[in-house]
């Protein structure tokens, strides 16, 4: 197993965000987190990262065990996040942004290998690479935030809100990329996606954040078929 969050909780101020989650992912799989705002979902992913600390549970990674490590040093073990609403650098060129990405790479020619990987898969960032990534279409950002996350060579990436406020047009796109990095570079995906109908399509096991704690645990074509899932989420 690539990840196991182990009955994790969390506090804000004295409020539990979360009350035991536990979901695994598997190497080679596209995991979905569904749920309503406020369940948790960004939470759980930030808690994953390092960047929440835990009051109670365990998050293992490839059998080692990293809630307390420090945000870079998960990175560095191959984890890594883009972020709900992008966070790219906007006064930055897109090349810059890139390298961000590696910044814990040492080696300039793993650098220079990841660039021409990315820029394969986002030609669109190769012919803007000197223009300033605020200055960019929110489509073009999130493939820019994405791109930077594939930067540090990651084994799994945490995928947050990646479609929220994006045409329609623009949301398929981002479907097809995340379905070929799934497919093409063997990339392990978690995804938390407000939309239910595209995640559910994407990934082949979901799980239902509600409250702070998993209501739903199932494949994603049992969970399109459930009643309650269909009638709060797919709008049916």
């Amino acid at each position: 197993m690539m990840l196991e969050v182990k009955n994790i909780h969390f506090s804000y101020n004295g409020l539990e965000a979360l009350k035991g989650v536990s979901l695994t992912v598997e190497e080679g799989s596209v995991v979905t987190i569904i749920g309503p705002n406020g369940a948790g979902k960004s939470t759980t992913m930030k808690a994953i990262c390092g960047v929440k600390g835990l009051t109670e549970g365990e998050i293992w990674f490839q059998n080692r065990r990293v809630d307390g490590l420090a945000t870079e040093e998960i990175v560095g073990l191959g984890i890594t996040q883009v972020p709900e609403g992008r966070r790219i650098f906007p006064h930055m060129n897109v090349l810059e942004n890139l390298e961000m990405g590696a910044y814990s790479l040492k080696s300039k020619t793993i650098v220079q290998t990841n660039l021409d990987k990315v820029f394969k898969i986002f030609p669109i960032l190769q012919e803007r690479r000197n223009q300033t990534g605020g200055s960019m279409s929110g489509g073009e950002q999130q493939m820019l935030a994405i791109a930077r996350a594939l930067m540090s060579n990651p084994k799994l990436i945490l995928m947050d809100e990646p479609t929220l406020g994006l045409s329609p047009i623009m949301c398929q796109s981002l479907a097809d990329i995340i379905v070929r990095l799934n497919k093409e570079q063997g990339m392990t995906i978690l995804l938390v996606e407000q939309n239910a109908r595209m995640a559910l399509g994407l990934a082949t096991w979901g799980y239902v954040l509600e409250g702070g704690k998993i209501a739903l645990a199932d494949t994603s074509e049992n969970l399109k078929k459930n009643e309650k899932v269909t009638q709060v989420y797919l709008g049916q």
